[in-house]
């Protein structure tokens, strides 16, 4: 009983800091950090209450996660080939592949140096490999795709995590974030589906809602995205007195900026949510955050084969911030300090 009670305070202590800092500002970075943690807390408490079928939980977990290990990368191999297929070849579309031949080099690379050590004979052979180059080569890159993947995981959990989240139905503003117009006037699937999930928020709030379609006019456009997004608003019948165009901003921020300065113009409550694919909500509450724009993030869907690699983008953007690269290039460093550590002390 000592023991379910440990496991379950420290388990409520993670899940306490994890709802804490969640509710506080849901775009920090710290947030799928201690999302996964408080995950992982659960873990003893299931042990401690799994009393005499403790041996068959773990090793169902066992057989969970090798199993896991196994498909992960062919699945994401597979989404890569997929998503060439779709949306043709560029360095984004690759990102699904690349990261799926990368795990699949480190599981294999884990599984010859497991078998080779284990087939050597004699204590003497054995820490003879252990301290050869190919053993600490093929280590680095074990422990470098290891890492990578473990830092991508968490930050895919939480970005689930920030898809699935309910949600209030009380919101004064929507803000629509532009995407890129077809043949220079035509709403994309990408933007039709953002646009979509911002009807079914006004249609369901019981409260008048304000819609924010948000983007200028590219180069390669004859209307702005604000307008065409208007003009699909107009045709699924969203009265034009409650959609408010903001169709100067060029990037990401400036959609932000400027949708906030519209909405501080306005008097009374300002409850704003920000409707984009499910993939950037993070991304772009980081981004709200930077501008000193409060509201919640609400995912439209994306075709699932384009989801891969669009959170591998957004996991890459984010980490090419100087804080978390820094961040990310620090925690490397200390996994390799810690192999060559063991590599010197076998």
């Amino acid at each position: 009983m000592n023991d379910i009670v440990i496991t379950a305070l420290f388990a409520l202590i993670w899940w306490g800091l994890f709802i804490y800092s969640f509710s506080k500002d849901r775009s920090r970075y710290r947030n799928c950090y201690l999302l996964f943690f408080a995950i992982l807390s659960l873990v003893p408490f299931v042990v401690s209450i799994s009393g005499d079928h403790v041996i068959q939980v773990l090793l169902v977990a066992f057989l969970a996660t090798m199993t896991a290990l196994l498909i992960v990368p062919f699945s994401l191999i597979h989404n890569g080939i997929v998503m060439i297929k779709k949306e043709g070849r560029c360095a984004a579309h690759l990102l699904s592949l690349g990261l799926g031949i990368a795990v699949l080099i480190g599981e294999l690379l884990t599984a010859i140096n497991v078998i080779y050590y284990s087939a050597t004979f004699g204590i003497e052979a054995a820490e003879a490999y252990a301290h050869s180059v190919p053993f600490l080569v093929s280590s680095i890159i074990i422990v470098t795709v290891v890492y990578g993947s473990m830092a991508f995981v968490i930050f895919m959990i939480y970005s689930v995590f920030l898809m699935i989240i309910p949600r209030k139905k009380d919101f004064d503003y929507v803000i629509i974030h532009g995407a890129g117009l077809l043949q220079g006037d035509r709403i994309s699937k990408l933007l039709q589906d953002r646009l979509d999930k911002a009807i079914d928020v006004y249609r369901s709030d019981p409260t008048p809602t304000k819609l924010i379609p948000s983007g200028g006019k590219g180069s390669d456009e004859t209307i702005s995205e604000a307008e065409a997004m208007k003009r699909y608003l107009l045709e699924k019948g969203i009265p034009e007195s409650d959609i408010i165009l903001e169709d100067q901003s060029m990037t990401t921020m400036e959609n932000l900026k400027f949708s906030r300065n519209l909405i501080n113009s306005f008097e009374g409550r300002k409850y704003t949510a920000l409707v984009t694919s499910n993939y950037h909500v993070y991304r772009a509450l980081r981004y709200c955050r930077k501008v000193g724009l409060r509201c919640k993030g609400i995912g439209s869907r994306v075709a699932m084969y384009f989801w891969p690699s669009a959170l591998i983008r957004e996991f890459i953007a984010v980490h090419t911030e100087k804080k978390h690269a820094l961040q990310f290039i620090g925690g490397w460093l200390i996994c390799m300090w810690i192999l060559i550590s063991y590599y010197k002390a076998v």
